[in-house]
């Protein structure tokens, strides 16, 4: 069992996450392979998704997970198995999309099955991924009068207040 490359994995996989929910699209796409795809099952958006290389998926991320969207991904029980420079991996996905202009929050899980692969410069990166919601809901943030929010990585500082709350 190469434990050297599970790590590097897992740590290829944390580095996707935390890129899609901090926005940095310069080192998620470092996450990926030139000729990864990716398939999400996007019961919200009514259709899944299918994108195909490096640049088509980070580029409808940033598109659509843009400052007004705030999003935690987070995952676990990890499954990897490595074969010389290749490596499936499962994994269990809980996530929550906070959609200031829809007013609307996202809670979902899936299960992510992904492919690695180690590159030319010994690194290894996410050939593939996909996930299928085992869960997904909506909630209406006008449905939650008390909701308010007091932190917002991506509020408008220079006009004193958060998107999310106008007032």
């Amino acid at each position: 069992m190469d434990l050297i490359a599970l790590e590097e994995i897992r740590l290829a996989k944390a580095r996707y996450l935390r890129s899609v929910d901090l926005k940095l699209w310069d080192e998620l796409a470092d996450t990926l392979t030139e000729d990864a795809v990716a398939d999400y099952d996007a019961p919200v958006v009514g259709h899944p998704l299918h994108l195909d290389g490096r640049a088509d998926i980070v580029g409808y991320l940033r598109r659509e997970l843009g400052p007004e969207m705030i999003t935690t991904h987070v995952v676990s029980h990890p499954e990897i198995e490595v074969d010389g420079d290749h490596a499936t991996g499962t994994w269990c996905l809980d996530d929550t999309v906070i959609a200031m202009a829809y007013r609307l929050l996202i809670r979902g899980s899936a299960y992510y099955s992904d492919t690695y692969r180690r590159c030319s410069d010994g690194r290894w990166r996410i050939a593939a991924t996909s996930h299928r919601r085992t869960y997904e809901y909506t909630v209406s943030l006008d449905d939650l009068p008390s909701l308010k929010f007091t932190a917002n990585r991506w509020s408008d500082p220079a006009a004193g207040r958060s998107p999310i709350d106008p007032s």
